[in-house]
């Protein structure tokens, strides 16, 4: 009922190491911190490292960062594999754009193939970023953020402490603290998912057969596979929908688990 692959369908994730041995869900949160410490991470060009906003717009290809000045950017959906670069008319396969504008803290970014990072995003180490994810303008990730493949970091979304899996959006306006989104999870716009109670002690998970303790001080909540919720929508600490739920529009989730294609209103 609160074990992993009650949420998420890992057989194609990256990073299956978070949740090998895990009781519950949340325990890839618990070992978060530790696994992105554990991670080899590429040099960063000096161009990039400066902890200021980019002058120029740089392109990431075959772990070299090349200037933009001399190459052609055909700027599609890079969700979508539509992000092309090209020099004197020979396409670079893979190739992620950094705009200028846009600001990467710290040594400890890891960049895949085919992301587009977009003007004023802000990017504090450490982070993951997967292949043909967009990092939109005004985004803030704040550190240890493990962001898979084929997602959307939106327009002045807030990510702390997080996972998304592949295809997790959360294009605009959002707030994500200590939380993980499964795959092909889409957030509405203005959607918050709390991580802190008023009350002290741990965040307890609710569940018909009572609370069962999380561990964690900080807890948002779990969005398992599919999962939607509507714009302007809140769920409170510890809280768990299961796969394929919807959360309506401004609506609040209660903390506690919710089980599969819950409709919450």
């Amino acid at each position: 009922m609160l074990a992993t692959d009650s949420f998420f369908d890992l057989s194609s994730w990256e990073h299956p190491q978070l949740f090998e041995s895990s009781q519950y869900a949340w325990d890839g949160l618990k070992k978060l911190k530790s696994y992105m410490d554990s991670v080899s991470y590429p040099p960063l060009d000096d161009n990039v490292k400066k902890n200021e906003p980019l002058p120029h717009t740089l392109v990431y290809h075959d772990s070299v960062f090349l200037c933009a000045e001399n190459l052609r950017i055909e700027m599609g959906a890079a969700t979508k594999g539509q992000l092309q670069v090209f020099k004197n008319d020979e396409l670079l396969e893979g190739a992620s754009v950094i705009m200028a504008g846009a600001t990467l803290i710290g040594d400890k970014i890891k960049l895949g193939k085919g992301i587009l990072i977009e003007p004023g995003a802000f990017i504090a180490s450490p982070a993951i970023i997967g292949d043909n994810t967009e990092i939109r303008h005004a985004a803030y990730l704040r550190g240890y953020c493990l962001i898979g493949r084929k997602c959307v970091v939106g327009h002045v979304t807030e990510v702390k402490h997080t996972i998304f899996m592949d295809e997790a959006k959360a294009g605009h306006f959002a707030y994500l603290g200590d939380s993980i989104l499964g795959c092909n999870v889409n957030l509405g716009a203005g959607t918050k998912l709390a991580n802190l109670r008023f009350t002290p002690g741990n965040v307890p998970v609710k569940t018909p057969g009572g609370p069962v303790d999380s561990g964690l001080r900080k807890f948002g909540a779990i969005l398992a596979d599919e999962v939607q919720t509507g714009c302007n929508s809140v769920t409170n600490p510890g809280t768990l929908l299961g796969k394929k739920s919807i959360l309506l529009p401004n609506t609040t989730a209660p903390s506690g688990l919710h089980g599969k294609s819950s409709l919450i209103r």
